[in-house]
Parts: structure tokens; C-alpha cells; sequence
């Protein structure tokens, strides 16, 4: 675990501010959202990412956190699977306002929160069941498939948590079971995303966040090594994102 360094006075008060407008916004939004259940979903799609948008409006304006983003010819218009870098809840933000039709893969149980769940399932988010083995798998990469053949971008995160700057987990293999069923090269992304909106920190440091999009993975390698290249492209680059005095976790292996 990184030992964050302490926040100042105003990077807290700019924090809490954030916080105050990023909850009921989000919550005033939802309850809205669902006036538009009985529209097409590409209504809800525009909708949902016009509130993204205003997130990230907001920590700009309200923490001075400023987002770039690199390797733009890489982002596809089309049909794609995304293999992105999680550090922060930032994550589950940002593609909606990058892609044209993005749509994540997301926990099953988050589904059952209360109208969050309802919205989400029409928008048309892709659920898994951590615990149901090969038959959620399946079901996963049946589900986002007909996303991917509808024209959606599908986000997954395949470390399968979010993780601190510099922090190696294992990946999970169902991000190259994903890739396979959506039919197209699987698209690597790193970012620096912990260091401004750290995972389990209240403060939110100003400064210029990375989203870095790497150039598509080669097609027709093995699942094992498809895997591996993707962690190391992912990871190296993150990595390198961190700034250079940046404390690492003690425990930095891949598992």
C-alpha cells in the first residue's frame, strides 16, 4: 500500500465540495434517468455520458485535475474491446466520455443497487458473477458480444479490482475470452489515475491525470502470451505515468 502523503487544508475543503456536488448530481441524475427507461437506448447512452462529462467538468473546475489523453488514434469507433488500467473510480468515468458507445463490464451485485441498477441495465452494461465460474463466464462474453455486435465499445478492467499506482496484481484471463467473442484486437490502456482520486482517499490532487491508449495487441497469439503482453504493455506504462519520486508499494511482483 502507498503511504499518501497529507492534504493540504484547501486540496480537503476542494475535495469535500467535489464530493458534495459528484453524490447528489449523480443522484439527481439517476432518478431522472429513469423518466428515459421507456426510450432507446441510445438516448439513455447520450444522457449517461452528458453526465460523465460533467464529472469530469467538475474535477477540473472544482479540484484542478486536468485530463489527458494519448494515443487518441487508437480509440475505435467501432466495435473494440478496451482492456483499461484501475487505480480510481475515475475509470468508470472517463471512457463514457472518450468512446462512442462505450459500455463496461461491471460486477453483477452493483445491478441490484437500488434505480442505479435498473438505469444501468438498460444502458446495457455487462455483468459478471465473480463466483459463478465457467457458466458466468460464459454469459459475460455471450452478453458483451451482442454489445460489440451492436457497435459498443466494451470496457473491462482486467485486473478485476481497482489497484494502487505502481501495484501488480495477476490479470484475469476472461478480458482474452472477451476479446475472442467480440472478434477484434484487444486495445491496451494505462493510466496514472491513483495518484490524483487514490482508491480509498477522501483528497483529490490537482495536476494533469494520463490516460495513456496503447496501440492494439497483435491477433492470433496464444492465450497465455496475448495475456501476458497485455499486462506488460498496461503495466510498464503505467509505470512510467508515475511521477519519478512517486513511493511504491513495498510488494511489487505480479502474482
Amino acid at each position: 500500500m502507498n503511504p499518501e502523503p497529507p492534504a493540504s487544508p484547501l486540496v480537503l475543503l476542494r475535495s469535500a465540495l467535489f464530493n458534495l456536488l459528484f453524490f447528489g448530481l449523480t443522484a439527481g441524475c439517476v432518478t431522472l434517468g429513469l423518466v428515459l427507461l421507456p426510450f432507446p437506448r441510445r438516448l439513455i447512452r447520450r444522457y449517461v455520458q452528458g453526465w460523465a462529462r460533467l464529472m469530469l467538468w467538475l474535477l477540473r473546475v472544482v479540484c484542478g485535475i486536468h485530463v489527458r489523453v494519448t494515443g487518441r488514434e487508437y480509440l475505435p469507433e467501432g466495435p473494440a474491446v478496451i482492456a483499461a488500467k484501475h487505480q480510481s473510480a475515475f475509470d468508470t468515468i472517463v471512457w463514457l466520455a472518450l468512446l462512442p458507445d462505450p459500455v463496461y463490464v461491471l460486477k453483477r451485485e452493483l445491478l441490484r443497487i437500488p434505480v442505479w441498477g435498473t438505469l444501468a441495465r438498460k444502458y446495457g452494461a455487462v455483468a459478471v458473477d465473480r463466483t459463478g465460474g465457467a457458466t458466468a463466464l460464459k454469459r459475460m462474453v455471450r452478453e458483451a458480444g451482442a454489445a460489440a455486435a451492436e457497435g459498443s465499445q466494451i470496457i473491462i478492467f482486467p485486473e478485476g479490482t481497482r489497484t494502487s499506482p505502481g501495484q501488480r496484481v495477476p490479470y484475469l484471463p476472461g478480458v482474452v475470452a472477451l476479446g475472442a467473442a467480440v472478434g477484434q484486437p484487444i486495445i491496451p490502456a494505462a493510466t496514472d489515475s491513483g495518484v490524483f482520486w487514490g482508491r480509498r482517499s477522501f483528497a483529490k490532487r490537482p495536476g494533469t491525470l494520463t490516460v495513456a491508449v496503447l496501440p492494439p495487441l497483435p491477433e492470433g497469439l496464444p492465450r497465455a502470451k496475448l495475456l501476458a503482453q497485455m499486462q506488460e504493455a498496461i503495466e510498464s506504462e503505467s509505470l512510467r505515468l508515475l511521477p519519478a519520486n512517486y513511493p511504491l508499494p513495498v510488494d511489487n511482483s505480479v502474482g
